[in-house]
């Protein structure tokens, strides 16, 4: 469905990005390009580092937030360096107060440096959202999403043949049996830890187990021999994918010489996205969990008739898409995000963030 363009009187919104840290941020970064865009029309848009969240004693949800000076800004760089800089403004807000708090941190990032991160945005959001804020992605979804076994729970129809398991005999039986097969953690995300092993790899097998074990729980997964083309990014928003002016938000990654992963820092490279009805119809199979669990902005990767994941953390490069496909795909998030606050204004109670999902 194409974005209503929302009535002048609930067109200024209170919203704030919950990010792992201000500093680490960059300027090609979705989270940043959301920034830019709500600032340019005027919406009181702030930035928080998980670790400034905070509960105070008056049982309300603050923290110490950051906004950039200035009203327009023309590029991600010159509003990220004011947000980063001296010039930035900081206050302590009510995060109770906004209309709409976005938890972009990637949990999976703060493994092994600050394990008290990892669901510190989730738990001080499901306070925020008892108290009426938009929060979004559902804090309550992401909680059962903060391993790749969130995937498993999706239709079989959509996912590669898995064995999740430690037992390192179970996994070569998986190995020998299938010929190839990626090995990868359960937790993680960005290519990291994924080899790609093959029946006859058994003199290095043990050390790639052991290498991929050695934080948890090990993924083996069918092979899709597709994914030597590439694999296809997929946004979707409200369960639907994401489609503004007529081009939906989407884009190829291809591999570089021999290196299996497509992920942009794993050395892959962009092209334009040509979706089938295989992707559509992936796409429709996952839609009533993912409304279910009040998953506002998604990216699928694909792989021929198969999804290899489901980004549900800080979904990234609707940038890319956006440069492919010559269209603005923030303006469409952030007029759904508008329609929201105007329903829950309009009928001045709290909404279920599931209830708000197909807005």
């Amino acid at each position: 469905m194409e974005p209503t363009v929302v009535s002048e009187k609930w067109s200024r919104v209170k919203l704030a990005f919950v990010v792992n840290d201000i500093a680490t941020e960059q300027a090609v970064y979705t989270t940043t390009r959301l920034g830019v865009a709500a600032t340019n029309r005027g919406w009181e848009a702030w930035t928080i580092s998980v670790g400034d969240l905070a509960y105070d004693s008056d049982e309300q949800v603050k923290a110490t937030a950051r906004r950039v000076p200035r009203q327009r800004y023309k590029t991600g760089s010159a509003y990220l360096r004011d947000l980063q800089g001296p010039n930035t403004v900081q206050e302590r807000v009510v995060v109770d107060d906004l209309d709409v708090l976005m938890l972009r941190n990637d949990p999976s990032t703060e493994k092994g440096r600050r394990d008290w991160a990892k669901t510190a945005a989730i738990d001080f959001g499901r306070i925020a959202m008892r108290h009426g804020v938009i929060v979004l992605n559902d804090p309550n979804g992401l909680a059962k999403a903060q391993t790749k076994m969130y995937f498993q729970t999706f239709p079989e129809e959509v996912r590669p043949e898995t064995l999740i398991t430690r037992n390192r005999s179970e996994i070569k039986a998986f190995v020998a049996d299938r010929g190839r097969v990626v090995l990868k953690p359960l937790q993680g995300s960005g290519g990291e830890g994924v080899f790609l092993v093959r029946h006859d790899d058994a003199a290095n097998l043990n050390q790639i187990i052991d290498a991929v074990s050695r934080d948890g729980y090990v993924i083996a997964q069918e092979y899709l021999t597709r994914a030597e083309e590439g694999d296809t990014r997929l946004f979707l928003m409200n369960g639907s994918p994401l489609r503004h002016r007529g081009r939906y938000a989407a884009f190829r990654r291809v591999r570089q010489g021999g290196d299996m992963r497509s992920n942009i820092h794993a050395g892959g490279s962009l092209a334009k996205a040509v979706l089938d009805d295989d992707a559509f119809s992936l796409s429709e199979m996952v839609r009533p969990k993912l409304v279910q669990d009040g998953m506002f902005l998604v990216g699928l990767d694909i792989v021929g008739d198969k999804l290899m994941e489901i980004n549900v953390f800080t979904p990234g490069g609707l940038g890319s898409a956006q440069k492919l496909e010559g269209v603005n795909f923030t303006e469409a998030v952030l007029d759904a995000l508008a329609r929201k606050v105007e329903y829950m204004r309009f009928y001045q109670r709290k909404f279920d963030n599931r209830e708000m999902a197909t807005l």
